[in-house]
């Protein structure tokens, strides 16, 4: 944002607003951790808020404070219409495009409220009257703890504001791991720890609370991973039925996609999974091959240079066909020395 857009937030949100937050479909650590990081600091802003999601989110990030606020639209549609309607200000956070939020989308698109998006994903569309997009930044947690900032306000980021976005941080960077962890980023999570972020429960609750079942599909997946070593390339595609013998929970499968960049000469890889009205695509990739484009071009989808989703709606047999043809294609890039 620039100055002058900063002092027309600072103005609008200077008396008391009726504030919906939405964040993107199948919601991740780092849009539950910074739709609930936003909520408590507009909350001691004394604004009235409500957080409104697409779906559900896993049960591993249901200890963040505010969850029980939250509005499932999937579970609780006339609720969620309704905020969106009353709503004054409509913050738009960790998605690029109205079309990554579903049926919420058209309700955000129509609402008369005026709107705001923290995003750090490649292209956003200009659907929001201000914008606080960042493509380097690591994280849209690591964004709204810039956008507080901005405001004057870190003096207000307490214990929950500093666990929802440590969260927020920790999850979309794997650990600090990616190429978009800046010295700016160690630097507000040493500032969340001291206002209060208990980064090892962060840990413990996001990792170290699997269920035995999740534990279970994560070795079956690995034994169906496929290796295409000619491309660089490693797929895992799960149905519906295989899902459905390991109790799958929403969230089970997160971060299985970077396993098996792990192995050596690996640079690209895509988990398939057969959902009920749907395929869901995760793509992950080493180096300068650019997933963002690849998800763009062939399944509706879009995100980071090196992490993105997408979504076919065949046959899963037929969607993971079509990837496989399409990397001759790319294999020039797929062996380029990194």
């Amino acid at each position: 944002m620039t100055h002058q857009e900063t002092i027309e937030v600072q103005e609008l949100l200077s008396a008391r607003k009726r504030i919906v937050i939405v964040t993107h479909k199948n919601p991740d650590g780092d849009a539950m951790g910074s739709s609930l990081g936003l909520y408590n600091y507009l909350i001691r802003k004394k604004h009235s808020v409500k957080v409104v999601t697409p779906n559900g989110y896993p049960t591993f990030l249901q200890w963040l404070p505010g969850d029980d606020k939250v509005i499932e639209h999937s579970e609780h549609p006339d609720r969620a219409e309704a905020a969106i309607k009353k709503a004054d200000v409509i913050f738009c956070l960790d998605f690029n495009a109205l079309r990554r939020i579903g049926e919420v989308g058209k309700l955000v698109k129509k609402a008369k409220a005026a709107k705001i998006l923290i995003d750090h994903h490649l292209q956003p569309e200009k659907f929001a009257d201000y914008m606080l997009c960042d493509k380097r930044s690591c994280s849209t947690s690591q964004l709204v703890f810039d956008f507080i900032a901005l405001l004057g306000d870190k003096k207000l980021i307490n214990k929950k504001i500093a666990n929802c976005l440590y969260t927020g941080i920790m999850t979309d960077t794997l650990n600090f791991r990616i190429g978009t962890t800046s010295a700016h980023t160690h630097h507000i999570t040493a500032e969340l720890i001291e206002a209060g972020a208990q980064n090892n429960l962060a840990y413990v609750n996001v990792f170290d609370t699997n269920t035995e079942n999740r534990v279970r599909l994560l070795g079956y997946a690995l034994q169906k991973m496929t290796l295409l070593k000619e491309f660089n390339t490693a797929f895992i595609s799960l149905t519906a039925t295989e899902l459905k013998k390991f109790g799958f929970q929403k969230g089970d499968t997160e971060g299985l996609v970077n396993y098996p960049l792990s192995v050596e000469g690996i640079r690209f890889s895509v988990l398939f999974i057969e959902m009920q009205d749907e395929i869901k695509i995760s793509l992950r990739s080493k180096g300068s091959f650019d997933v963002n484009t690849f998800a763009r071009k062939h399944f509706s989808g879009g995100g980071h240079l090196n992490a993105a989703g997408g979504e076919a709606h065949t046959m899963l047999d037929e969607v993971v066909t079509s990837f496989v043809n399409l990397l001759p294609e790319y294999k020039e890039h797929l062996l380029r020395p990194t």
